[in-house]
């Protein structure tokens, strides 16, 4: 459980420091599911839209 909380909270410092960008935050999340997930493929596709769309919704203005 701990491993996730952190997950989320870098996902969370990352996107308000990349402000927006959907292809980092894709980047980012892809990541992070890898890791949350051991390694799982879906873990990794699913972080990886995750991210993308915080990444989108972050930088509309």
């Amino acid at each position: 459980m701990m491993k996730l909380i952190a997950a989320f909270a870098a996902a969370s410092a990352m996107a308000l420091t990349l402000q927006g960008c959907t292809a980092a935050g894709a980047v980012a999340g892809g990541a992070i599911g890898h890791e949350v997930s051991d390694g799982s493929a879906a873990g990794t596709i699913g972080g990886a839209a995750v991210g993308g769309i915080i990444g989108h919704e972050i930088g509309k203005d």
